[in-house]
């Protein structure tokens, strides 16, 4: 038996390795999605990632069938969850791959699998990508339209398709001359004219309706073509449709195109960035656009950011939906081409840097050769820097937006100083990183009449399996070398971890189990996983089949002499606990299903498990439930709840992500047991104010190991300290707080408070030009994010230019907002954990109110001689 698995593994491993080396990133491939649990097992069963080519594995951790059950959130329609990631939730492998897979291991019953094509994103820079996600689209007829049918179409699809697939959905007949529409709102219609187009290229997004029209046996269409009336702006804008309303200008939401919030939380915080938007609103942007620059996107993204800043300042819609404009951004970048949620810095940092080479008024870029400081005086390589880099980007981003950073790099072995002068169009500032990490985990004792007990332990987060048991030990009382740590999914053992693995290796929805055991000599005695099985008739033929259910557990038994009737007497006396809860409403949690079921005692790993009958299928004349109540009075006793009448439901503890049971909780009347963690208030989190986040941006360090300066007089590579400092600012300053970390098994999301000012944010201590003006600033918009990592959802504030007064906007809503909500002191709910995920403000310049305007006005044109109106406006803002 064990030379078949070694052979066989081996076999396996090869195969697999020889089928993804091939790569899978080739236009029209089909491939399949496999849960990363289930085949980060397999790799450790086979011996994947070993470099012993003798190394077999570890035949105690055989897979079972292929499961994906932790990619669904609906196990009946098999829906994947939202925001899943590529190797962290998910792996991809080729058809061929699939196949094998299940030929050697199977496929979980019931499980259909999960297939994807790979399509091409972009217009101009195409880029093949696996599309997990298809795009959900509701379809119907023109003259019965409350029969909405949905399906699902990849972005590669044509209008064509998705005709033909209405054809048949709604039986029309072949010779019967059809039309497409695109239903925006109850009265708003665009017609599909071009067969061809691809789902990306007509701009359709997530849950857009689709009507089919026939034409009449009199030769005419039951419906005529109906555009939104939108102005006379230019061509982008017959794809905006919008509700017209008497708000004023710059209060206007923007739809939901599906996930799209962080797109639309970066365009209202650009849009209440005053000289930008005017400049857009008065057309200086026309003589400007640069359609050559090799760098840019032919001014199409400047002209879609345009005609929507038009819509959203110059009509009177209360919201309009940006399909062109997401359109666009997608076809010059991939990475937004589709309907995931994203980062919302990420979008803000592309537009800005796709506007700048869209309307970049430098045609020709010279070729400038990179000087050396030499020694040279900071405020000459500073001149010489800025200097060169206008030379080469002149645009009204720069204008604006663009600022100069200090980088000072010291080897530490020959003291060289490298000093250089590099511009940025926002900081991104670090937050203190927390040093520690609180998780979830259970504890199962050896008393079988104790429930298993959720602790909340705070652990180093860079620490092992160590430090964790050594917290669960000061908080049960166990000792730690008593405790087996293991990570169960779908009613297995996914993972038994070592002591010296690393927490980074679990995952916040990891289910982590940690069973007492009994001190024993190794050679003597060992601990059996034990996992639960019934049967069931399956779908088709009168067959049974199995599933696993409950949690799994350990029991010790000797290494010798263990014969069956041992084995079922451990097992029988780790689930002999029932309790009753009311009349009616008896919960035996593994002894009632136990009765009519098997028990399967399984070591990973092994072909064939041990089953053994609990108990005899009741006889005649008695059922199973009245054999139950028998065994309950010659068991343990259980308080009678005969004057309660019967329940519909019961609760359940269950641990944060509803993944797994605690237990139930008594429907007795008497007060609820809480453990003594759950009584404890949760501290306040701390707040960081952002000077503090300034100064840990500004601190020295030291480079890593994987990241050294090559120091030109050492001739090789250094792990030399490194500093940035600010030496100017720019007009507009973006700050990105940086709160999320990832790593290639975790990700995390920092919700520190960061506590900024509204007004009067001063800069110039960090600026290190001793020659520099005051940079003092004021909000003027923010964006935040909602929730976790891989999810959540984006609104943003802004100050509207025309009234000043603050406005919050949650996608197509506009509503008004103080500025006591701007900045919470307080942390919200941990579902809806607030983060300004960066900030724009307004620059005072420089207290106006200080100097004679005259001279203002002519240090402004001298420094930005780029600027052909000064508008007023921008001086009222000092009162």
């Amino acid at each position: 038996f064990f030379s078949r698995m070694i052979n066989g593994n081996r076999t396996h491993r090869t195969s697999i390795l020889s089928l993804l080396a091939k790569g899978l990133n080739n236009y029209g491939n089909t491939v399949f999605l496999i849960d990363s649990r289930w085949f980060k097992q397999w790799k450790k069963y086979v011996g994947f990632d070993s470099w012993d080519m003798y190394n077999v594995g570890e035949h105690s951790l055989y897979p079972g069938p292929v499961d994906n059950s932790g990619l669904f959130s609906d196990h009946e329609t098999q829906i994947l969850k939202e925001h899943l990631i590529d190797e962290l939730d998910y792996v991809l492998v080729p058809t061929e791959a699939w196949n094998k897979f299940v030929s050697w291991y199977g496929c979980l019953e019931g499980q259909r699998p999960i297939v994807r094509k790979v399509v091409e994103h972009g217009m101009f820079v195409k880029h093949c990508k696996v599309e997990v996600y298809l795009l959900e689209l509701n379809l119907c007829e023109n003259d019965n339209m409350d029969n909405v049918v949905t399906r699902h179409f990849s972005k590669a699809d044509t209008i064509d398709t998705i005709e033909k697939e209405m054809r048949s959905l709604f039986e029309i007949p072949t010779g019967k001359e059809t039309r497409l529409w695109n239903k925006y709102m109850s009265n708003t219609y665009e017609q599909l004219n071009k067969p061809d187009s691809t789902v990306q290229d007509a701009g359709l997004f997530q849950g857009q309706v689709l009507v089919i029209e026939c034409k009449n046996e009199d030769g005419t269409w039951p419906r005529q073509a109906s555009h939104p009336k939108l102005g006379g702006y230019n061509s982008y804008s017959s794809s905006y449709n919008y509700r017209e309303s008497p708000s004023q200008p710059g209060l206007c939401g923007l739809s939901n195109l599906g996930n799209t919030c962080f797109m639309n939380s970066a365009l209202q915080c650009l849009s209440n960035a005053c000289p930008l938007t005017e400049y857009f609103l008065d057309d200086q942007y026309e003589a400007e656009i640069n359609r050559e620059n090799p760098l840019g996107m032919r001014g199409e993204i400047a002209e879609a950011y345009a005609d929507l800043v038009k819509q959203m300042w110059l009509s009177r819609s209360s919201y309009v939906a940006p399909r062109t404009f997401k359109t666009q951004v997608g076809r010059f970048a991939p990475q937004f081409s589709g309907y995931q949620q994203q980062d919302s810095q990420e979008l803000l940092a592309f537009l800005m840097d796709g506007l700048h080479e869209d309307l970049n008024r430098v045609k020709k870029k010279p070729y400038l050769a990179l000087q050396d400081a030499g020694g040279r005086p900071d405020e000459i390589v500073a001149k010489e820097a800025w200097t060169n880099h206008r030379l080469r980007n002149d645009s009204i981003i720069v204008d604006i937006f663009h600022g100069l950073f200090k980088s000072t790099l010291v080897c530490p072995e020959c003291a060289k100083i490298s000093v250089t002068f590099d511009p940025f169009c926002y900081l991104t500032l670090p937050l203190p990183m927390k040093k520690d990490r609180t998780m979830e985990v259970f504890l199962v004792r050896i008393d079988p009449q104790s429930r298993p007990t959720q602790y909340r332990v705070v652990v180093p987060k860079l620490g092992s399996v160590t430090d964790l048991c050594s917290a669960l030990s000061r908080l049960s009382g166990i000792l730690a070398e008593n405790m087996v740590v293991a990570d169960v999914y779908n009613h297995r053992f996914h993972k038994i971890y070592r002591r010296d693995d690393g927490l980074n290796q679990i995952m916040e929805k990891d289910d982590i189990f940690f069973f007492r055991i009994k001190r024993n000599r190794i050679e003597e005695r060992m601990n059996l996983p034990v996992y639960f099985r019934e049967r069931h008739s399956k779908h088709t033929g009168g067959s049974t089949g199995t599933m696993l259910f409950g949690q799994p557990l350990l029991i010790t038994v000797p290494r010798q002499n263990l014969a069956a009737d041992m084995l079922y007497e451990k097992v029988l006396e780790r689930i002999g606990w029932v309790r009753c809860l009311s009349v009616g409403l008896l919960l035996f949690p593994l002894l009632l299903i136990c009765t009519v079921c098997n028990l399967c005692v399984l070591v990973p790993g092994e072909e064939e498990a041990m089953d053994h009958q609990v108990s005899p299928e009741p006889e005649n004349g008695q059922s199973g439930e009245e054999e139950e109540a028998s065994d309950l009075e010659n068991g343990p006793k259980t308080k009678q709840c005969s004057s309660t009448p019967p329940k519909l439901f019961s609760f359940s503890m269950v641990n944060s992500y509803g993944t797994a049971n605690i237990s139930p909780l008594p429907c007795d009347g008497n007060f609820l047991k809480l453990n003594s963690y759950m009584l404890q208030a949760q501290k306040k989190k701390a707040t960081v104010a952002l000077r503090e986040c300034m100064e840990l941006f500004t601190t020295m360090e030291t480079l890593g190991e994987h990241d050294p300066w090559y120091c030109p007089t050492c001739k090789k590579h250094q792990q030399a300290t490194k500093k940035f400092d600010l030496w100017s600012l720019p007009r507009i300053l973006v700050v990105h707080l940086k709160r999320f970390s990832y790593n290639r098994c975790w990700r995390d999301k920092l919700d520190t408070v960061v506590d900024f000012p509204v007004r009067d944010l001063n800069m110039s201590e960090f600026v290190c030009d001793p020659k520099a003006g005051p940079y003092v600033y004021d909000l003027i918009a923010v964006s935040n994010h909602y929730g976790g990592m891989g999810g959540g959802h984006y609104t943003a504030y802004g100050k509207n230019k025309a009234d000043g007064k603050w406005h919050y906007f949650d996608d197509s809503s506009v509503s008004a907002a103080s500025e006591d909500q701007i900045v919470v002191s307080e942390p919200p709910p941990p579902l809806l954990s607030c983060v300004t995920l960066y900030v724009i403000l307004e620059n005072v310049i420089m207290y106006i109110h200080f100097y004679d305007v005259g001279l203002v006005i002519a240090r402004l044109k001298a420094i930005h001689g780029v600027y052909k109106k000064l508008r007023t406006p921008y001086l009222s803002m000092t009162d």
